[in-house]
């Protein structure tokens, strides 16, 4: 008989953070969710678009919500105006290839908390999340 070991991690569930990722690219959700999954103590989960967002968010109740801006049934700015008024203290993070200021505005207006463009770094995206989580943590105290 052949044991195998399992990896195990001691989680402290207190700290354990939840991201929903929402992008209609099946490619893009597995790439994000690889980048994310190297955190230990995040859980993701996915949508594939604006109005499954808002589905999973009020199932789930996501610590962050990473959004993409071109997708269809609710494009990412209706979606986030949505996420926010059913979650408000919930961090909505843009990740686009759209890098237009009118659109960042009309993001920001919705309720955006911050805009990373598809053409930046991992590190980027990463940094910007986790200091939105400590934000988040911060105003939670």
């Amino acid at each position: 008989m052949k044991i195998r070991k399992l990896k195990v991690f001691n989680l402290n569930l207190a700290y354990v953070k939840s991201i929903l990722i929402v992008d209609d690219s099946p490619h893009v959700r597995r790439s994000l969710r690889r980048l994310l999954e190297t955190k230990h103590d995040w859980v993701v989960s996915e949508a594939e678009n604006g109005g499954d967002a808002i589905d999973r968010a009020k199932e789930l109740r996501p610590d962050l919500i990473v959004i993409d801006l071109a997708m269809p049934v609710l494009n990412g700015i209706v979606a986030t105006s949505v996420l926010k008024q059913i979650m408000p203290a919930a961090p909505i993070v843009m990740f686009t290839a759209f890098s237009d200021p009118h659109i960042k505005r009309m993001a920001m207006a919705a309720g955006l908390d911050s805009f990373v463009d598809k053409s930046e770094s991992p590190e980027i995206l990463l940094g910007c999340i986790e200091q939105l989580l400590v934000q988040r943590s911060d105003n939670a105290a």
